[in-house]
């Protein structure tokens, strides 16, 4: 019987020998060599709570995304947790403002009470993620504290410790401070040390983009800036040794994982922190992220459920090990249904 001679393969010469397409005939094959598995464990659903809301109210630059009265907050984490999600970050829309952001670490704050109000239905089965800011409480809309028409670091770092405080106090599992302010992990996890919560961890935004993806969540949460812009404190994305950088010294501050947003246009920036650090990973699919697929969905130009299974996937497989996004509920029922 004459031999088959398979060394032109292994030598590297390739075609005919190796084909590739062997590896691709069928869904079942396809299946089996599939390399990267997007999970709903990987999914964590960003919630806008609004205080004095009665009704869910529509947000038009995101169809189907809602902002929620405090009444229907159980209800919407319930229909997600059913679909096994596990973790929902909240974005606080507060009836007042002030200069100081002070709704922001009030005691019955609206995000204090969606805290206290989902710890106490869900216990630990839900990981309730706060995001540790100023800007949607703030009457300038920035992320900090003005001084002098300027947006000061250290004072905004400690209160960013403060807001961190008081959401731990409601029960919070994980505080995710966003304002880019330098020094604020370490405000924070001194701030929670000192007041006994040595167990609530800092799931930081090491490197977010002062980005335009991120307008249909100013709108969504009432938050732009009422003078200048943000460019002071976020990321240029154009510098992603900077990125790498903020990164780094907030894992010295002592950050338990780090968030890098938006995540679509930063895949390499999320490549790079995977190879250098062991830190846990979070990407932002930010707001714009998905009303460019809704948008362009609505058209009928794509097929949404494909685009957005393909954009998810290539996220993880860029290195990230969950996914804040908008698309939590549909890709949860949608890998529900392929089980």
């Amino acid at each position: 019987m004459k031999k088959s001679n398979n060394s032109r393969g292994i030598n590297g010469n390739g075609f005919p020998d190796v084909r590739l397409r062997r590896l691709r005939k069928s869904p079942a094959i396809r299946d089996l060599f599939q390399e990267i598995h997007l999970s709903v464990n990987d999914l964590i659903a960003p919630i806008f709570v609004e205080e004095g809301l009665k009704k869910p109210q529509e947000i038009g630059s995101m169809p189907e995304i809602k902002r929620l009265p405090l009444s229907g907050l159980v209800g919407e984490v319930e229909e997600l947790s059913d679909l096994g999600v596990k973790g929902v970050i909240l974005f606080g829309l507060p009836s007042q403002k002030d200069d100081q952001g002070s709704q922001a670490f009030a005691d019955k704050g609206i995000v204090q009470r969606s805290v206290e109000q989902l710890r106490n239905h869900f216990g630990d089965k839900i990981a309730v993620i706060t995001d540790v800011c100023l800007c949607q409480y703030t009457s300038h809309g920035h992320c900090g504290i003005v001084v002098g028409g300027k947006i000061d670091n250290d004072s905004s770092a400690r209160t960013l410790g403060r807001v961190a405080v008081s959401q731990a106090e409601a029960g919070a599992d994980i505080v995710a401070p966003s304002a880019m302010m330098d020094g604020q992990v370490q405000s924070i996890r001194t701030a929670l040390d000192d007041s006994g919560f040595s167990d609530t961890a800092i799931m930081s935004y090491s490197s977010k983009q002062a980005s335009p993806l991120f307008a249909p969540f100013r709108d969504a949460a009432h938050s732009a800036p009422g003078f200048g812009d943000r460019k002071t404190y976020q990321m240029p994305f154009s510098n992603p040794r900077e990125s790498i950088r903020e990164v780094e010294l907030d894992i010295l501050e002592g950050v338990d994982a780090t968030i890098i947003k938006p995540a679509i246009p930063n895949l390499d920036l999320i490549y790079q922190v995977r190879e250098k650090f062991t830190l846990p990973i979070c990407a932002y699919s930010v707001s714009g992220e998905y009303a460019l697929i809704k948008a362009a969905a609505l058209e009928g130009w794509i097929d949404e459920d494909a685009v957005m299974t393909e954009f998810l996937t290539g996220i993880k497989r860029a290195g990230a090990d969950m996914i804040i996004t908008y698309q939590a509920k549909k890709m949860a029922k949608l890998l529900s249904e392929h089980r």
